[in-house]
């Protein structure tokens, strides 16, 4: 199986194998695993790519020393080579069958640069360099993880993954994969995964303490769904140490706050821009989510090596016309306070929540900021050393905007997000004023 992209001086080719499985190394627990709430609610697919090259290594081995490790990885994190079913209550668990994920050897008729050329103009083609179960009606039928490790014709290759977000968030993504490098490299694991998520359990009875204002629909009086008909368009805005000094700045203005993040500071100027460009009535309500991880905010704090979702996804609400009027500053005390909302029984009482309701956090006006800049993905290493990129592939949804690691330094971001055509040019104009 194969799949073409051209850019005009060269057609992209890039060969898949037939996928076969990758089982534990070594028999693994069978039976049902328990997911938790915290779980339930993010069951989309998250898509990475990892690439690598090493001039004294070449790629010749890679494919064989990514499965043999990760077969002996699966043996720690056996979670993942099972599927995913539904329990009696209606909830998603894991069927641990130790079949394994679908592992795919790829070759691509370019060099890797080629590719990221292709790539900076069209970030989806990125999508090729991950392997995808097509014909799966649902999420059920989505293998919970699969593995695909593409060769370059320069000796470069690509370890391309997709996860389903139930199983991990970034966190523990981060943690196995460093773990699986760390296996393939001949070490000891330098953390061991701690796997019992009965520890966020709902409470019995279970108790709601907060509005869970993350849940709530919001009316789209604006007609947003009219402009999504538009042709959709992707981009990624960099933002250098220096223009993210200045932004900080600029929330400072007026003495309103004694200090703020950078990541608070950027997503107040994306949130009003995003409002802005999409023409939203000033009466219209509009919803900030952005996840938190709540591993040390626990009470205890969740032990090292957590396996599984220890964020929460916190809010604030605000009508677009007030954001807009009012100073940057105000929109980030807005954030900040969503920040300070996370505490033990705040996210004692979403799990609570979402064992009463099922609810799902609902995306009418409303922007999702998801912030990979903090996490190492850049850190997996087979034995090639660390990755000369690595980055999630495609945005997961049009309410979803990524802050990415963007140069060496990783202190520079990238923002992506997807817009209709007309609300991207008004989007650029207003975070070009920075």
């Amino acid at each position: 199986m194969g799949s073409a992209v051209t850019d005009g001086r060269f057609e992209l080719e890039i060969k898949q194998d037939e996928p076969t499985r990758v089982p534990p190394v070594e028999e693994t627990e069978k039976g049902h695993y328990f997911l938790c709430n915290l779980d339930q609610n993010i069951a989309v697919i998250m898509k990475t790519i990892h690439l690598y090259k090493s001039p004294e290594k070449g790629n010749e081995d890679a494919a064989k020393v990514v499965r043999e490790s990760l077969s002996k990885a699966l043996v720690h994190f056996y979670p993942l080579a099972g599927r995913l079913t539904i329990s009696p209550e209606g909830k998603l668990i894991v069927d641990c069958t130790g079949e394994g994920p679908p592992f795919v050897e790829a070759e691509a008729n370019c060099s890797v640069s080629e590719l990221l050329s292709i790539a900076s103009v069209d970030p989806m083609v990125l999508k090729n360099l991950v392997y995808e179960v097509l014909g799966a009606k649902n999420i059920i039928e989505t293998p919970v993880f699969t593995v695909q490790v593409t060769k370059f014709n320069c000796g470069a290759f690509a370890v391309g993954i997709a996860i389903n977000h139930c199983m991990v968030d970034g966190v523990s993504a981060v943690e196995f994969i460093k773990s699986w490098g760390e296996i393939a490299r001949g070490l000891p694991l330098s953390i061991h995964p701690y796997l019992d998520r009965t520890i966020l359990k709902a409470r019995d009875p279970p108790k709601i303490e907060f509005p869970q204002s993350e849940f709530l629909d919001i009316e789209d009086i604006s007609n947003t769904h009219e402009l999504y008909k538009e042709e959709m368009i992707y981009k990624a805005f960099p933002f250098n140490t220096e223009k993210l000094g200045r932004l900080k700045k600029n929330a400072l203005e007026g003495r309103v706050l004694s200090k703020c993040t950078t990541f608070e500071a950027l997503t107040a100027l994306v949130w009003r821009a995003r409002c802005k460009s999409l023409k939203m009535h000033p009466d219209q309500q509009t919803k900030l989510l952005f996840a938190v991880d709540g591993r040390s905010k626990f009470n205890p704090e969740l032990p090292k090596g957590f396996f599984g979702n220890g964020i929460v996804l916190t809010n604030t609400l605000c009508k677009a016309g007030d954001l807009l009027k009012s100073p940057l500053s105000h929109t980030v005390e807005l954030v900040q306070g969503a920040v300070k909302l996370v505490t033990d029984s705040y996210m004692r009482s979403a799990i609570d929540y979402f064992e009463m309701t099922r609810a799902r956090p609902s995306m009418n006006g409303t922007l999702l900021v998801t912030a990979w800049s903090r996490l190492g993905f850049h850190s997996p290493n087979f034995g090639w050393g660390e990755t000369i990129y690595t980055g999630p592939v495609g945005v997961p949804g049009k309410e979803v905007v990524l802050f990415l690691p963007n140069g060496e330094d990783r202190r520079s971001l990238n923002v992506y997000l997807g817009m209709p055509t007309s609300a991207m040019n008004i989007f650029e104009e207003e975070i070009m004023k920075i």
